[in-house]
C-alpha cells in the first residue's frame, strides 16, 4: 500500500476504535493520536530516503502540536491506533505491528545508550494501557495487553495478560477478549490477604499449642512495662 491509502486506513480504523467519534470534524481537534500517526508516515518515508533532518523537523513540529513524540526511524504497521494519545513517547528503534492500539501516556522506550536495537518490538493485536512503560529490546507477543500504568522490563507471550511494577504475566491464552480495565485484579490486595490470613492460621497454631509459653511470655512482658515505668518515676 501506498503512503495515502496507509493514513487513509488510519482515519477509518478511528471509527472501529472509538465510539466517541461521531463526525470528520472531531478528527482536527480531537485525534491528535491519528495525526502523529499519519505524519509519521510522512517522515519515516523521508528518514529511510536518507532525509533524516527534515524528517526530525517534522516529527518535531508534530510533537508541538499532538503532545506525541515519535522517532521518525521507529517502524509503525497498519491501523495502529494511539487512542487520546497525550503523552506517548516512541523510540527509534520500536516496531509496531498491524493494530496494535494504544492509550495515553505510553512509553515505548530504552534501557540502553548503545546503538542497535534498544525499544520494545509491540506485534500484531497487541494493547498498551494508559500509562504504561514498555522498556527495552523486548518483545510484547501477538493480542497480549498490558495494563495501566505498569512497567514491563520482559517480553510477554501471546495472547497474554501483563500487569504491576514490574509487571508479570497474570493470564494467558486469551487472544481476542476485550480488555477490560475494570476487570483486572489487584495483586497487591490478594497478596496482602492472604499472607494476614497466614499469620492468623500461625497465630491460631501457637497459641493453641503453647498456650503456657504465651502466659509466661506475656506475664515477662508486664514485668518489663513495670520495671520501664519505675525507671521513668
Amino acid at each position: 500500500m501506498g503512503i495515502y491509502a496507509d493514513i487513509k486506513e488510519d482515519f477509518v480504523n478511528a471509527y472501529r476504535n472509538d465510539p466517541a467519534l461521531v463526525s470528520k470534524l472531531d478528527f482536527i481537534f480531537n485525534y491528535p493520536g491519528v495525526w502523529a500517526v499519519a505524519w509519521h508516515r510522512v517522515a519515516h518515508r523521508l528518514h529511510n530516503a536518507n532525509f533524516k533532518r527534515f524528517a526530525r523537523i517534522i516529527m518535531g513540529f508534530t510533537q508541538v502540536m499532538t503532545n506525541i513524540d515519535i522517532h521518525p526511524a521507529a517502524v509503525i504497521g497498519r491501523r495502529v491506533f494511539i487512542d487520546h494519545g497525550t503523552g506517548v513517547v516512541i523510540g527509534e528503534t520500536t516496531i509496531i505491528e498491524d493494530d496494535v492500539l494504544i492509550y495515553q501516556g505510553v512509553t515505548l522506550g530504552g534501557v540502553s545508550l548503545t546503538q542497535g536495537k534498544r525499544h520494545p518490538t509491540i506485534k500484531k493485536g497487541a494493547v498498551i494501557g494508559a500509562g504504561a512503560k514498555v522498556l527495552g529490546n523486548i518483545s510484547i507477543g501477538e493480542y497480549a495487553k498490558i495494563g495501566a500504568n505498569s512497567v514491563v522490563v520482559k517480553p510477554v507471550p501471546d495472547c497474554s495478560t501483563a500487569i504491576g511494577i514490574p509487571a508479570h504475566v497474570i493470564e494467558k491464552g486469551r487472544c481476542k477478549d476485550p480488555f477490560m480495565h475494570n476487570m483486572l485484579p489487584d495483586i497487591n490486595k490478594e497478596m496482602f490477604e492472604y499472607l494476614l490470613k497466614r499469620v492468623a492460621v500461625l497465630e491460631h497454631i501457637l497459641v493453641k499449642e503453647n498456650k503456657e509459653v504465651i502466659e509466661q511470655d506475656l506475664e515477662l512482658e508486664h514485668i518489663y512495662e513495670s520495671f520501664i515505668k519505675s525507671m521513668k518515676n
